[in-house]
């Protein structure tokens, strides 16, 4: 049974990551140090979920990457057909609050993980999430090739150093890494920092929903089924590259409320707050390369992605209501 380590794992990706290569056969241990950038309640749900229905499969142990030694000692200990690196600082408003944080986690931890690997692991596979964000303003569709040297925030720039780095222990010491560009990724048990989730616990509880801009920006949402199952595809991969995971069809943000709104029988009580420069107004990916490489193609449309979440926070509404927002 081959053995991955996926970091972030009591995160939105990590934990249904955990579930599909359970699924798929391997033996999983996931690390996070379920931080409070987010409501830590939901993460420990899905840490709850995880031991409750995946215990022989799967084991956690709390932990920072931001630690040099804690990460090297912890991959000491065991060998991995791959590592899963899920663990991040996301967002990208709190990037500009606090850049310090941003870069011990998304870039130092990178830098961790890789010395890490090296040192220990030098056979093992590392998928790296990176984003969308990278891209900046840059025309759409947004393709693997295009230059990103221009991030325009902190979020976008630890990101794009981090890709940097793996590149280098690439080339440098032959790790074999495979980089995922993530594009605005949604599903149940979601961020309660994003969108779509604030969205639904706005308008179903009749508050008012904070809307940046005026809703016609565009998202390439990308349910986060679609996202793992690119993850299991490329689990075997050998040697580098970058490849973007999107849907291919922008969305406005006006129709996310509209859908969500019909689907609840309510109205929104929208307040429009001033667009951060920050947010760019459009995303879109080229997804040819990850049909080349992986044979991989999104499945889940936003109508149907939007209904299966709709569905999953019905039936959990109990529990789901008490997430801070």
């Amino acid at each position: 049974m081959k053995k991955v380590l996926i970091t972030g794992a009591a995160g939105f990706i990590g934990f249904h990551t955990v579930i599909r290569l359970i699924k798929e056969g391997f033996q999983v241990t996931g690390i996070d140090d379920i931080n409070d950038h987010y409501d830590p309640f939901i993460k420990r749900k899905r840490l709850e979920y995880l031991k409750n229905n995946f215990n022989d499969s799967f084991r956690f142990q709390k932990l920072d990457i931001r630690f040099k030694k804690k990460v090297e000692d912890f991959l000491k200990k065991d060998d991995y057909h791959a590592v899963v690196n899920l663990a991040a600082r996301a967002g990208v408003r709190n990037s500009i609050i606090n850049p310090w944080l941003y870069y011990e986690t998304n870039t130092v931890g990178v830098l961790n993980i890789l010395e890490g690997l090296k040192r220990f692991q030098p056979e093992a596979l590392l998928i790296q999430a990176s984003t969308s964000s990278v891209y900046g303003d840059n025309k759409v569709p947004f393709n693997e090739s295009d230059r990103v040297d221009h991030p325009v925030s902190q979020y976008a720039a630890s990101k794009k150093a981090s890709e940097e780095l793996c590149y280098t222990y690439h080339y440098l010491d032959k790790l074999n890494i495979l980089i995922f560009r993530f594009f605005t990724v949604y599903g149940t048990f979601g961020r309660p920092d994003m969108s779509v989730f604030r969205f639904i616990r706005w308008i179903d509880e009749e508050k008012e929903l904070m809307l940046y801009g005026d809703g016609s920006q565009e998202r390439d949402f990308t349910y986060v089924d679609d996202i793992v199952e690119a993850i299991f595809k490329g689990i075997n991969f050998k040697g580098y590259d970058i490849v973007n995971l999107g849907n291919d069809n922008p969305v406005k943000i006006n129709s996310v409320i509209r859908v969500i709104e019909d689907t609840l029988n309510k109205k929104a009580k929208i307040r429009n707050h001033t667009r951060h420069p920050a947010d760019i107004l459009r995303t879109c990916a080229k997804i040819e390369k990850a049909d080349k490489i992986l044979g991989w193609k999104p499945k889940v449309k936003i109508e149907k992605g939007l209904e299966m979440i709709l569905d999953w926070y019905k039936e959990n509404k109990d529990w789901v209501k008490k997430v801070k927002l």
